[in-house]
């Protein structure tokens, strides 16, 4: 069995995420998708459920975090290339994403990171990683 990941991630605006993320070149998966909560797909096994903070409430024991200013999380997909990170940083700056970290060159490891519209951090990163 292949396992899968949903990320659950509580946004102020759902139409300001939603096009982030459909900027970003990623899909919506209409049929998980309502007027409180989109269902981006990144891949096969990946999933951003983006909910408005009341929904997201319903899942949840205690407040749901709004501060921006702090980091709850760092999330980070994987790239083919150099110039795929590069490009995703660049989409997602392009579309109300804000810098993150200075660009991780380390070796084999090239990473770029960025904020969502709701201070979501996720970073992109390639992994230059021996065939064998």
């Amino acid at each position: 069995m292949s396992r899968m990941i949903f990320v659950n991630l509580p946004v102020r605006d759902l139409g300001i995420a939603r096009g982030f993320y459909t900027g970003l070149g990623f899909s919506v998966n209409d049929t998980f998708s309502d007027e409180s909560a989109a269902c981006i797909v990144i891949s096969e096994t990946i999933f951003v459920m983006l909910l408005n903070q009341r929904r997201f409430s319903d899942f949840v024991t205690g407040s749901v975090h709004d501060d921006p200013s702090s980091t709850e999380v760092i999330n980070c997909l994987s790239a083919d290339s150099r110039d795929e990170v590069d490009d995703l940083h660049s989409k997602a700056l392009a579309h109300g994403g804000k810098p993150w970290l200075d660009p991780m060159d380390e070796g084999p490891m090239y990473g770029r990171s960025f904020t969502d519209p709701d201070g979501h951090v996720w970073e992109v990163l390639y992994m230059d990683m021996p065939q064998g």
